[in-house]
């Protein structure tokens, strides 16, 4: 089930040995002894242990990125960048962890003496991780979590077996106790039990729609809180510009993050109608002539997006660009001629091919942008201020970028609504997930 295949090739390079129920059972048993570490532990101590495994990940970048890079495909470039995130997440919140988590003065008026709330751990806490960002996905869960004191049992993504052993390797090696963040091969039907166990005390899954589903339907029987990040069909809405040219090397720069196989990648162009030629033309042009050749991250992925693209052009879109596969390489392309009535709308395309819309006015963008069951991010491009504020505020999403792509970062929070999932993570509202927020009252 866990085995590194070569992308590039489809050759199976590397096997990992499923683990056993016993040894499921004994990480969950070694996170849960881990929690004395985080109940008894200053948050400088663990602040200080997150400083070490950011500078690891610095230390370690060229064999961290390689990893990626031959388990999933993406350029060398992007996965380097992705480890420099880590470290800036790991370092932000070894930055911040006391400021966090100081205790909170509440002021009484319901009679005398005082409040107070303080921060503190939860316990046992599941992460299951995808494959487009093997070390940031990590990151992003970990770092927080680690913060507060929680311990942690991380299921990677069964095709980045390799990356998962590695960042193991770098807690050890930044000092956490044994226990505290453990790392196993475990199945879908392990990571059941996992979530029924009494010890665990929440989950957090970034995944698709239909894993989000499933977790979050077995957290829900035994009481388990979950934080989901799943799909997402952002709209990048395009109302006016003095620089047309600029906003499509955005366009196009939101469309190929990581091969277009992120969730928060621009998907849905959405564009008024006096800018749509123009755009499309050199939209175009400068999609195709930008596209990485890096391959996706299987020849499952190809497979399932030739299939969506073939179902578009059948409902009468038009591909500008190529739909010629080969293994796990699939051609960037341009879809026109779609309406928010057709299926391909509705979807999330994990791949370098973008749909394209053309909107009669700023209240045909909205409603175009909005014609989604999902709200993970979105991209506003205009030069009026007031519009872009307007806009912004109307989009149905959790993060709107305005004028930009590529501005996340550590301190911002990332996450969505609808069927994009629900939780935030990063920045301070992705330490307060799994906290216990005890409110102590002091009458005399």
């Amino acid at each position: 089930m866990y085995a590194v295949t070569d992308p590039t090739t489809g050759e199976v390079v590397e096997t990992y040995p499923t683990a056993t129920d016993a040894e499921v059972a004994a990480a969950v048993d070694a996170a849960h002894a881990a929690g004395a570490w985080g109940r008894s532990g200053s948050v400088a101590e663990r602040a200080a242990l997150l400083r070490r495994l950011g500078d690891l990940h610095a230390e370690h970048s060229a064999e961290l990125a390689a990893s990626i890079v031959r388990e999933m495909g993406k350029p060398l470039a992007e996965a380097e960048g992705e480890i420099g995130f880590c470290v800036d997440i790991y370092h932000y919140y070894a930055d911040h962890a006391e400021e966090f988590l100081a205790d909170e003065p509440l002021h009484v008026t319901s009679g005398p003496g005082t409040a107070v709330v303080r921060r503190g751990p939860v316990g046992v806490l599941l992460g299951i991780m995808p494959w487009n960002f093997p070390a940031y996905q990590v990151a992003r869960f970990a770092a927080p979590n680690l913060a507060v004191g929680n311990t942690i049992v991380l299921k990677h993504a069964p095709q980045c077996p390799g990356t998962a052993a590695l960042l193991e390797r770098l807690f050890t090696e930044a000092g956490f106790p044994a226990g505290a963040y453990v790392n196993v091969y475990a199945t879908n039907e392990q990571i059941a039990d996992v979530i029924a166990d009494p010890r665990v005390h929440g989950v957090s899954l970034t995944g698709s729609e239909r894993a989000g589903a499933a977790v979050a339907e077995i957290a829900g029987r035994h009481l388990k809180k979950v934080v989901l990040e799943l799909g997402g069909s952002d709209p990048f809405v395009v109302l006016s510009t003095d620089d047309l040219d600029a906003v499509v090397e955005a366009a196009v720069a939101a469309r190929l993050d990581n091969t277009g196989q992120a969730c928060n990648a621009a998907k849905r162009f959405v564009v008024v109608a006096d800018l749509y030629d123009a755009f499309v033309a050199k939209f175009t042009a400068r999609l195709l002539e930008s596209a990485t050749g890096a391959p996706l991250s299987s020849a499952a992925a190809a497979e399932t997006l030739a299939r969506q693209v073939g179902e578009a052009v059948a409902e009468g879109a038009t591909l500008h660009g190529s739909a010629e596969r080969r293994g796990a390489f699939f051609p960037a392309g341009v879809l026109t001629g779609l309406t928010t009535e057709h299926a391909a709308a509705r979807q999330e395309l994990f791949g370098p091919v973008a749909m394209v819309f053309p909107a009669a006015d700023e209240d045909d963008a909205v409603r175009i942008a909005n014609d989604t069951p999902y709200g993970l991010g979105s991209y506003v491009f205009t030069t009026d201020p007031e519009q872009a504020a307007r806009v912004a505020d109307r989009i149905e999403a959790g993060m709107v970028f305005v004028n930009g792509v590529g501005a996340e970062g550590a301190e911002l929070p990332f996450g969505g609504v609808k069927r994009s999932g629900f939780g935030r993570e990063l920045g301070r509202l992705g330490i307060e997930e799994f906290t216990n927020k005890k409110l102590i009252r002091t009458v005399a």
